[in-house]
């Protein structure tokens, strides 16, 4: 019964996800990503990109709602569920935008254990971590990858694996 109502609550709540770091990090790819995985499971989804000076290493992030309805894109400050940051600096600037009790993965950036054996994948690692704490089945994400990645699939795929192990691990811990 509690599983059930566990599932009914979260179908029914509006999921906010922040990814942020610099031009080139795979930002804007792995918001996508999550966007399409929020699709595939039927949720309604809104997302929104801001990047200035991207192909110089600037500021890169997207907001990404998801729910029953969403009717805007941007999250408002102390709404957001996850801040999935790919650079320290990028998370702290936007860390005004974590709710209490949500997850700034900044925890998962500064720690070894949460880290791909090959740093070009550090945002599909990311993303294997992420999925681990929203209510998208791993087939969702799995054909998001697919779809949007057209080189080094089998690489991703690996590193999407071995993040959503080091997520379900983390969940357990921060559920203790």
């Amino acid at each position: 019964m509690r599983e059930k109502t566990r599932k009914k609550r979260s179908v029914e709540k509006t999921w906010n996800v922040l990814f942020c770091g610099t031009g080139g990090q795979g930002v804007l790819t792995a918001a996508e990503i999550c966007a399409l995985a929020a699709m595939h499971s039927g949720y309604h989804v809104k997302k929104s990109e801001v990047h200035g000076m991207a192909q110089r290493g600037g500021s890169v992030e997207s907001h990404i709602r998801f729910g029953p309805h969403i009717d805007s894109p941007l999250i408002k400050p102390s709404q957001a569920d996850y801040i999935v940051c790919f650079h320290e600096g990028e998370g702290q600037r936007l860390n005004r935008y974590l709710k209490k009790g949500g997850l700034s993965f900044l925890t998962f950036l500064n720690d070894a254990r949460y880290r791909p054996a090959d740093k070009r994948f550090v945002n599909t690692f990311f993303l294997g971590i992420l999925s681990a704490f929203l209510p998208m089945a791993e087939e969702a994400w799995r054909a998001a990858l697919t779809r949007q990645l057209k080189r080094a699939l089998t690489e991703n795929e690996q590193a999407f694996g071995d993040g959503r192990k080091a997520g379900l691990t983390a969940m357990v811990k921060r559920n203790d």
